[in-house]
This record gives structure tokens, sequence and C-alpha cells, in this order.
């Protein structure tokens, strides 16, 4: 089983299938494939039918897109328990998932990771800090975040310190989120947050599997 991935520091697209499988408890060889630079795109689409990152080769199939896989994951071990075993927890941590997959567009844009405009690279590893974003659009996205952080850690928290108790899928697709919070150094408490959105958040970046990938960058993908 192979996962091909985007550059490691700031792919955050590659992150949540990496962070699932690693949940899973997969075996799996890790390929990083730059995004920038000369030639990355005729690279790329050697090997992804779709053109972009990631994507899972398995079983003599190729798998793109990380809710794809990570779907495939949630099939092939259930065991790991990627969705929780809550009827009611289960359905939202669904919607949440698919929310943040099409969703936060003016988020994701403004708080970029990787190379910006000018040529600074914003990265989710390192200490590295950027100014807060001012627009209003990334505002809405920050509170729509912050209310379903909070939302789901006061119905469903009681049992772990991730969204909905116990760490699922929509930790591995919210830790991205996370990322940007810190890097762009957003003040929950300004979009509605009553501490235990930031508290998540801060579970998220300590999270094991999460740090050994910041561990990753630099070291190569192996």
């Amino acid at each position: 089983m192979e996962l091909i991935v985007g550059n490691i520091a700031f792919s955050t697209w590659s992150l949540r299938p990496w962070l699932v499988l690693k949940r899973c408890g997969a075996e799996f060889t890790l390929t990083e494939i730059p995004l920038y630079g000369d030639g990355w795109k005729d690279r790329l689409a050697q090997v992804s039918p779709s053109g972009k990152v990631p994507l899972l080769k398995v079983d003599g199939e190729t798998i793109w897109d990380s809710l794809a896989i990570s779907v495939w994951a949630a099939e092939r071990y259930p065991q790991a328990k990627l969705w929780p075993a809550d009827p009611a927890a289960r359905w939202l941590s669904r919607s949440v998932v698919c929310e943040m997959h099409s969703g936060f567009g003016a988020l994701r844009t403004e708080c970029g990771m990787g190379p910006d405009a000018q040529g600074v690279i914003h990265t989710m590893v390192g200490d590295d800090r950027a100014d807060p974003p001012t627009s209003e659009a990334v505002a809405a996205d920050v509170r729509r975040l912050v209310e379903i952080m909070v939302t789901m850690r006061a119905r469903f928290g009681a049992g772990g310190p991730y969204l909905f108790g116990e760490w699922s899928m929509a930790d591995a697709f919210l830790t991205p989120v996370a990322c940007r919070f810190r890097h762009y150094q957003i003040d929950l408490a300004a979009h509605g947050d009553d501490g235990s959105a930031a508290d998540y958040v801060a579970d998220l970046l300590r999270q094991p599997d999460f740090l050994e990938w910041t561990e990753l960058d630099g070291a190569g993908a192996h």
C-alpha cells in the first residue's frame, strides 16, 4: 500500500488521510511529490489520474481524494472506529467531515498553506506565525468552525478530548484547521469560543500521529 502526498510541510489535503491510515494501524509507504518548482505537474500526472494529491495505491487500484481514501479506510479497518459508535454522533461526524471537505473557501484561500503571492511560505509545522486575516468572509468561516467545535464538544465530549470524545475521522479533517488557527494567530474567543474550541485545537496539535507528521518534514518521506 502506498500513500502519495504533496509537500509534507503544507499539503493539508495530504495530512488528513495520513492521520486516518495511521489511526487504522495500516502498513503503507509514503511518497512525497513536491507541488512547486519546475516539472511538478508532469511528475504528478504520471501517477495521479486527477492531477492532484493525495492518492492511495492499494490492491491494484488507485484511490484519489482525501475523503475517498478516508472512507475506504473506515470500511477496510472497522476496528479503528473512524466513525463514532453513537448513532447521532456518527451522523453528525459525517456532516462535519463533508462540510470541512467542501466548505470554508475563504479560510483556505486567505489563510493558505504553501507559498503566497509574495513568495512567503506558510507551513503547518514550525514556529513561524503570520498576521491574522481581516476579511469578514474568513471571520464567518471561523465563527462557523468555532460553533461546530463548541457544540460537538458540549454534546459528545465526555468520552475524551476530541470532537466526539474519542478520536474520529472528523478530527483528521479538522487538524489542518487547527494548524491554520495557530499559524495565523486567530483569536477564537473573538469568534464565539467559550474556551472549549481552543482546548480542542490544542489537543489536535499535540496528538501523537500529528506530531509524527511534523517530524517527517525535512526528513523525507519513507
